[in-house]
């Protein structure tokens, strides 16, 4: 099915089932510890060894020699894999650095041998007598420095570039009555999921299937094939639940690749569950950004000027972190310019994070908007009403096919109480507590993804669905059911839904905030064929047909949709692919975000009050696991405004405290009420669904809305994130 034209009126628009609140169907399992992980495959690979991981102990250089002779004599090894007998390995199409090192080493902790064992223990255990000797280079692990000769960039592959411009930025500027000029830093950041990067690796003769933790099988499976030098055929990856991914599992690491050169030098299954110390530094992570951010504007609060310049590093061949993306759409002026600086740093890969390009660009640009409307003595919720646009401001012949900003911002405020906000700082005291509110927008683009399903009515007269899209704790298991159930006019509890197996058909995957809306359009596609096919086989000849109740009814005929199956099961598949509607119109969604904190005036500890999230993202397709999103990915915003920063050592270049006792993520108790609210929106221009995702949106100025709100507690504007207390410390207001 091939989506051209704005979506007419179909049978999702009926919403029986899709809109409204399910629990999610794969949440029995996952409470009662029976949903299969990627480490806990046991029956489909029995027997299964394990390994242990060892990662380079430098950031850049040479191995010199590797002694295993200790530990391939050790208690219980059955064999090591190094690159020295692994044979010739490529570099899968996402990956910038290759998975396995040796001799030249790429980045601290980069994989370069696997211990395999009869048990975890005993790998661990030999692991440690290996013995290797370095030759250290220099490298480049200062970002700074590395910017002050950095080029422009073009993109994400990292090309020379030239800064993209509107009208005249610099003349515009420099005649503004009302000018701001400011510098924003964010750190590097670590996806820190609960599950670890995990593989179960099984060959049988030349056929490799591998059991993994993955949000996108069918990149996974090529890119698997494609460093061992298999045709795609002869690589199954199989992951049906996914324990957090965040972008870090978007791509093949090492550990899919390690666990198969294990099983393949020990003749037998082999599970390898990165251990955490390795995952900050071997896998990927939001790489830091410095952010310049100028506004000129009339003294009414009309932007008149706007430029975001962007530098962020990444190993060579890598690409930017594309910080100045929301600035490009956001908000209204007509001379433009955005610009982004690509370093190469000998740091681990930096890619993609939940929200890349937004979530770290947002925090810059919606500290600016508040600072900016300070200056001109403006509301900041007025501000950024004023400043809206309908249209994408660098081509304003493009609409943009929803956008409900303004309707975000003002019912926020409302809900929120901004009224009560003091526009002056450091007015508001509950006891020690210095309280203050903050807001920020929240913006994340739609993308089009091809996205295909196969959907079976059965012979015992159930829907099965098949797709390799994955759950990555998301609810893509329930809202793809609730598609089928209501397409095919039956209960959910009829409807069985199996995902994350290359021999599926080829979703979008998860990730970028694209899953959802994708996905269910694919099993959408699929769907309506299977009902052109049971029409057919029940001689119903109008296309005019309603599938309800069990029931297929049209005409003066109705038919139970069982009869379809008696001579024999019915399936169908298809897939959704897209025109030229996203060029036509902006596809985007937008939202607002509200904060209030309390900071502490004698410790400057900062702790959340209250949060609220408004959001308009096309039709929600199950309010209660969208909500889920938008709650989790509020939290995140608010451990990358209080807390979250991977610690670079500068001179042997890697991240300090890689770990979850030293890299810090909020808990329960630093989570206070969270309100989410979802504005009536269905989005055809969109999909068949006439859905977008929140997934990301959540997440965007979440952070800005907290910096925002710290200083309206206390007067003090940190520019530097985290906000942590000595920032901000000695320069609190004093305590009467």
């Amino acid at each position: 099915m091939k989506f051209t034209e704005p979506a007419g009126a179909n049978s999702i628009d009926r919403m029986a089932v899709v809109g409204r609140a399910h629990d999610r169907i794969d949440g029995p399992k996952k409470v009662t510890g029976t949903a299969p992980y990627a480490y806990e495959h046991h029956a489909e690979a029995p027997n299964a060894a394990y390994g242990w991981i060892i990662g380079s102990a430098i950031a850049k250089g040479r191995i010199r020699s590797m002694n295993l002779d200790d530990a391939r004599a050790a208690p219980g090894v059955l064999g090591i894999a190094t690159a020295a007998d692994a044979g010739k390995l490529n570099k899968g199409n996402f990956n910038t650095v290759k998975l396995l090192g040796g001799p030249e080493i790429d980045h601290y902790h980069q994989a370069i041998a696997i211990v395999v064992a009869e048990t975890f223990e005993q790998a661990r255990a030999a692991a440690g007598l290996v013995r290797i000797d370095y030759e250290r280079a220099k490298g480049q692990y200062d970002l700074d420095d590395a910017l002050k000769t950095a080029p422009l960039t073009g993109g994400e592959e990292g090309k020379p570039g030239k800064a993209d411009r509107t009208g005249s930025f610099e003349s515009a500027f420099a005649a503004a009555p009302v000018q701001l000029d400011a510098t924003y830093t964010t750190p590097d950041h670590s996806h820190a999921m609960m599950e670890p990067f995990a593989s179960i690796a099984s060959w049988d003769g030349d056929q490799l299937t591998v059991w993994t933790s993955n949000q996108m099988i069918a990149w996974g499976r090529s890119d698997l094939a494609k460093t061992l030098g298999l045709p795609k055929e002869k690589v199954r990856l199989i992951s049906p639940y996914v324990g957090g991914g965040f972008g870090g599992k978007l791509f093949l690491r090492a550990d899919a690749v390690m666990a198969a050169l294990g099983a393949k030098a020990v003749g037998r299954p082999v599970k390898v569950a990165m251990q955490r110390p390795l995952m900050a530094n071997n896998a990927t992570h939001r790489p830091a950004t410095t952010q310049r951010i100028r506004i000129g504007a009339s003294k009414d609060g009309s932007i008149q000027a706007i430029a975001h310049e962007s530098g962020s590093g990444d190993q060579p061949g890598g690409g930017p972190e594309t910080a100045v993306n929301q600035t490009k759409l956001l908000y209204a002026g007509p001379n433009r310019l955005t610009s982004m600086r690509l370093a190469v740093l000998n740091l681990p890969e930096g890619n993609a994070m939940r929200a890349p390009g937004e979530a770290p660009g947002m925090m810059a640009l919606e500290i600016a908007m508040d600072e900016m409307a300070e200056k001109l003595g403006l509301d900041p919720v007025a501000f950024r009403v004023k400043n809206d646009t309908q249209v994408d401001p660098e081509k304003p012949e493009r609409r943009f096919s929803q956008r409900q900003l303004v309707r975000c911002l003002e019912e926020g405020a409302q809900r929120f109480g901004w009224s009560r906000r003091s526009a002056k700082p450091a007015q508001v005291r509950d006891g020690r507590w210095l309280v203050g509110m903050g807001v920020a927008s929240a913006f994340r683009n739609h993308m089009n993804m091809k996205s295909a399903a196969r959907v079976t009515l059965d012979k015992d007269g159930r829907l099965v669905v098949e797709t390799d899209m994955t759950d990555i704790g998301t609810g893509s298991y329930t809202i793809i059911a609730q598609t089928a159930a209501e397409m095919m006019g039956v209960p959910m509890d009829r409807v069985d839904v199996r995902l994350g197996d290359s021999a599926y058909p080829v979703s979008a995957g998860s990730g970028g905030q694209f899953g959802a809306a994708n996905a269910t359009a694919g099993v959408y596609a699929a769907c309506v064929k299977l009902r052109e096919a049971i029409a057919q086989r029940l001689g119903f000849n109008s296309a005019d047909l309603s599938f309800a109740g069990g029931k297929v009814t049209g005409g003066n005929r109705s038919v139970a949709l069982r009869d379809a199956i008696a001579a024999g099961p019915l399936s169908a598949e298809d897939r959704i692919e897209f025109g030229d509607l996203d060029k036509t119109y902006q596809l985007s969604t937008f939202g607002a975000h509200f904060v209030e904190v309390g900071v502490d005036a004698y410790t400057g500890v900062t702790r959340l009050r209250r949060m609220l999230a408004v959001c308009a993202a096309g039709r929600i397709l199950n309010p209660k696991s969208a909500r889920s999103q938008v709650i989790g990915a509020m939290t995140m915003g608010v451990g990358s405004a209080l807390m979250e920063e991977l610690a670079v050592d500068k001179r042997f270049g890697f991240f300090v405290n890689h770990d979850l006792a030293g890299y810090e993520v909020p808990v329960h108790a630093d989570i206070p009420h969270q309100e989410v609210v979802f504005l009536e929106e269905a989005d055809d221009k969109a999909n068949p669904m006439k859905a977008k995702g929140v997934g990301e949106l959540g997440l965007c100025g979440v952070g800005a809305a907290v910096a925002n709100a710290v200083y309206n507690a206390t007067g003090v504007r940190i520019r530097d994130y985290p906000l942590t207390l000595e920032k901000h410390l000695d320069r609190l207001p004093a305590m009467a």
